[in-house]
């Protein structure tokens, strides 16, 4: 017999509600992947495997050349900021036969549309400066490392811009992170090389964080003008934002390295490099290449999956480039910045686990 409340009322019964463990999540979460799996042909998953490859493991080897171009006698930053970009027609040969395969025309450019590639280009210039920066004077696994912070940033910006959703776990995913990044703060004297000063070493960690909160911004910017200005999301249209932001970045940079004259003293220094002058060209031009396969990955994972992959992807490639600095480049790995590196790795699992708790609009 039910309970009676005063007046007379029946009481529900109130039965608990069921805990969800670990092992439920996981085996949800295998049931939805293989439901999409079968929701979509071969071909799309064996595009994203190979787009998710391309930023895993270009974007650290064009961080890496940036670091042996400065470790080997490489003094311009704006040399490397130009080098970033200076690969967009790559970009651009892709797009022009998709055209022709999806039987369509291009995006028409209406001023704001123009005036937000344009802002989007300025801001990706001065990023790519500042990260110049951050490898001119931090060994290449301290810079990938403060990095990580710009999950820190496109979470926050995503939320305040574009109205991403936030739980507990993604806010915890926020400071874990940041206390990686403090890890690495307190560590500063083990691997600073000898020829950097200290107000180098302090410079290169402050532009670093700069340019992964502007990194963070842009990401939030550009999904801005998917859903404000461009109104629809297709694999052209992808690729199309990204031609022309990195052409008007090509072109704020050109204009920097012009006026730092930069472009003359190419010769003297591909002369002192060492390795040759063959090898001087070889890292700038890998670097381009490098620089535009990650690109390119990245615009398909966002196309084919969604910007919350191309952010976790984003952010996996910054400890595969510390593990690689210390490999190949032999970056001193001292106790804190392996704790760093640990940490920085619980903060992305945080990350993703809480984005898949985070329950998605139909939209």
């Amino acid at each position: 017999m039910q309970p009676l409340l005063e007046g007379g009322e029946i009481m529900d019964a109130v039965s608990p509600m069921p805990s969800v463990s670990l092992w439920d999540r996981i085996s949800n979460s295998k049931t939805l992947a293989w439901e999409a799996y079968k929701r979509k042909p071969i071909s799309h998953w064996i595009l994203l495997v190979l787009s998710s490859a391309a930023m895993l493991v270009a974007f650290p080897a064009s961080s890496l050349l940036s670091r042996v171009y400065y470790a080997n006698g490489g003094t311009s930053k704006w040399i490397i900021s130009w080098v970033a970009v200076a690969g967009w027609p790559l970009t651009a040969l892709i797009l022009l036969p998709t055209y022709f395969v999806f039987k369509t025309f291009p995006t028409p450019l209406d001023l704001k549309l123009t005036l937000a590639y344009i802002v989007l280009g300025f801001l990706s210039a001065a990023d790519n400066l500042m990260y110049a920066y951050a490898y001119a004077y931090l060994p290449a696994s301290t810079a990938a490392l403060l990095a990580s912070s710009s999950l820190v940033f496109s979470t926050l910006f995503g939320y305040f811009l574009v109205k991403n959703k936030l739980n507990a776990a993604m806010i915890n995913a926020v400071v874990i992170i940041t206390a990686a990044m403090t890890i690495i703060a307190l560590d500063s004297d083990s691997d600073r090389y000898g020829n950097i000063t200290d107000r180098q070493y302090i410079m290169g960690f402050v532009w670093d964080i700069l340019g992964s909160a502007l990194h963070g911004l842009i990401f939030a910017l550009s999904e801005l003008v998917f859903v404000k200005l461009v109104g629809r999301r297709s694999f052209h249209v992808v690729l199309e934002q990204q031609v022309m932001v990195s052409l008007f970045a090509f072109a704020f940079t050109t204009i920097g390295v012009v006026v730092s004259k930069d472009f003359q003293g190419m010769k003297s220094e591909a002369k002192t490099f060492k390795g040759g002058v063959a090898s001087y060209y070889l890292v700038l031009i890998w670097g381009a290449i490098t620089f535009q396969l990650g690109v390119l990955g990245g615009t398909a994972v966002l196309f084919l999956a969604s910007t919350v992959l191309a952010g976790i992807l984003n952010a996996i490639r910054v400890p595969i480039t510390s593990i690689a600095a210390v490999m190949l480049l032999h970056d001193p790995m001292s106790g804190f910045k392996i704790l760093s590196l640990i940490v920085t790795f619980w903060g992305f699992g945080s990350y993703i686990y809480g984005n898949s708790s985070t329950p998605k609009d139909s939209s």
